[in-house]
This record gives C-alpha cells, structure tokens and sequence, in this order.
C-alpha cells in the first residue's frame, strides 16, 4: 500500500472569452464532448450536474490505442467528481476520484481559475493529487489533463 502527493499546474490559453469557456463546463452535451469523449475510450455513462455540491459522473471502457503504458483494451474507468466551489466564468473547484475497475486509484481536489486576457481567455488548472498504490502517477495525470485541456481547447475555439 502506497500514496504518492503530488501537485501540478497547466496554463492554457484560449482565443474564446471567458464566457464561453466557462459555459463549456456547464452543459452537459458540450463538457461530455470536450472531456468524455475520445480516441481509444467509450463512453459508457456520462452525467453532470453542474452546482456546488452537485456530482458528474463517466464511465468509460478502454478501447485501445497502441500506447506504450496503456491500460488493455476492455479496462472499465470511472471519475465521480463532487462540485465544490463555482464563480460564474472564473472559479470552478472540484474533488474527484478515478477507479479501474472496482480499485480506486486516486483521489484529487482540482482548481480551474478563469481570467480574461486580452481578446481571449487564460484558464489555469491546478490538481492536488493522491495517487494509490502505483496504479497511477502524477506525470500520467498531467499528460492527461493536458490533452483533455486541449481538446476544451478546440471545443471553444473552433465551434
């Protein structure tokens, strides 16, 4: 039994005013897109509602992608996240949990910080993880965040 802590930073910055950042978590159809959906995993479930104390939940099935490190296909994957705190199109903060399978591999407490710079949008996300028993890492994590960040990213700028 092990706990790794870790904490870790991402600064995206997106063409789309804040607005329109923020809105993109709060519809479920648009933040089931941006965030749920993507190559290699499918859906099973997806439910969000957006409201401090309100819960999101997925269920994915790793369907495969040829990655070095990637769990085998048919893997089930859940997030349960729980709202915590919400300013409408700065602030939004999230507790979450990430299970394969039956085994809960970690619980993190997530700020997404929304500010208007310029023309466009500077979102800053910061996670403060506990990672169990190596079944996940805080490097993992990250690379993971980054590519989900960046499909928000087109989401809210190519729509």
């Amino acid at each position: 039994m092990s706990v790794v802590h870790s904490t870790f930073t991402i600064e995206r910055q997106y063409k789309a005013a804040p607005a329109r950042v923020f809105a993109a978590f709060v519809n479920p159809e648009t933040k089931r897109r941006w965030f749920a959906e993507g190559e290699g995993w499918q859906v099973n479930e997806y439910t969000l509602d957006f409201r401090v104390g309100g819960v999101e939940n997925a269920r994915f099935t790793f369907v495969g992608s040829g990655e070095e490190g990637a769990p085998p296909a048919g893997t089930p994957m859940g997030n349960d996240t729980v709202y915590q705190d919400i300013v409408p199109n700065q602030r939004i903060v999230f507790a979450y949990t990430m299970t394969v399978g039956d085994k809960r591999i970690s619980a993190s407490l997530a700020t997404v910080e929304i500010v208007s710079a310029g023309t466009g949008t500077k979102l800053t996300y910061t996670e403060q993880g506990a990672f169990f028993d190596g079944a996940d890492s805080p490097r993992m994590r990250e690379e993971g965040w980054g590519e989900i960040l960046a499909s928000l990213g087109r989401e809210v700028d190519e729509a």
